[in-house]
C-alpha cells in the first residue's frame, strides 16, 4: 500500500531557498561535494534508483527520525505552501545522513538541520488548492496542514483517488489527474 505524506515545504524563506536548490532543479549527486557525503550503500541505492546521476531531494529535521523510518520507495509526498499542494513526488530512497543534507542545503547555523533526506523518483509541480483536499473524505475545511503528516490508510487512499494520483510503482508513472 502506498503511504501518503503531507509536508509543508514553502512557508519560510529558508524553505523556499531549499526548494530552489533541490526541487526546482535536480541535484547531480555524483558530483564530489555531494558524493563525498554519501555512505557507500546510499550511493549504490541512489545510483540504482536514479541512473542519470541526478535526483530531486527533500528532507526533515531529526525530530522526525522515528516517523521517517516508515517512508519507503513508491510512497507519495504532497509538498505544500501558499495554501496549495505545490508539488507531488514519488519517494525513491529515504535515509538519514546529516552530512549529505548539509551539502544539499547549506543550513543556517541558528536553524535546525535536516538529517532525514529522501530522493524523489519523479516530481510534478502542481497548484492544487487546499480546498480540493479538504473536500476529500476525512479532511476538514480550514486545515492548513502544519507540520509533517503521515496519513492513515483511508485518508491516503482518499488523496490518491480523489486527486487522481498514480505512481510509477503502481502504474505507468507519476501522474496527477
Amino acid at each position: 500500500m502506498t503511504q501518503v505524506v503531507i509536508q509543508p515545504s514553502y512557508g519560510l524563506p529558508r524553505f523556499r531557498r531549499h526548494w530552489a536548490d533541490t526541487l526546482d532543479q535536480p541535484v547531480p549527486f555524483t558530483e564530489q561535494r555531494y558524493a563525498s557525503a554519501l555512505r557507500p550503500a546510499e550511493r549504490r541505492a541512489l545510483d540504482a534508483l536514479h541512473p542519470s546521476g541526478t535526483a530531486h531531494f527533500w528532507g526533515t529535521t531529526a525530530k522526525h527520525d522515528r516517523r521517517m523510518c516508515r517512508l519507503g520507495t513508491g510512497d507519495v509526498v504532497l509538498l505544500t505552501g501558499q495554501k496549495h499542494v505545490l508539488a507531488v513526488g514519488e519517494v525513491g530512497l529515504s535515509f538519514r545522513n546529516p552530512a549529505f543534507a548539509e551539502a544539499l542545503w547549506r543550513p543556517d547555523p541558528a536553524a535546525c538541520s535536516w538529517d532525514n533526506v529522501y530522493s524523489l523518483l519523479d516530481l510534478l509541480q502542481v497548484r492544487i488548492p487546499y480546498e480540493a483536499v479538504w473536500a476529500l473524505p476525512g479532511f476538514n475545511p480550514g486545515d492548513n496542514f502544519m507540520g509533517l503528516r503521515f496519513l492513515d490508510r483511508q485518508k491516503g487512499e482518499a488523496v490518491l483517488s480523489g486527486l487522481g494520483i498514480t505512481t510509477g510503482t503502481a502504474g505507468p508513472g507519476l501522474a496527477v489527474a
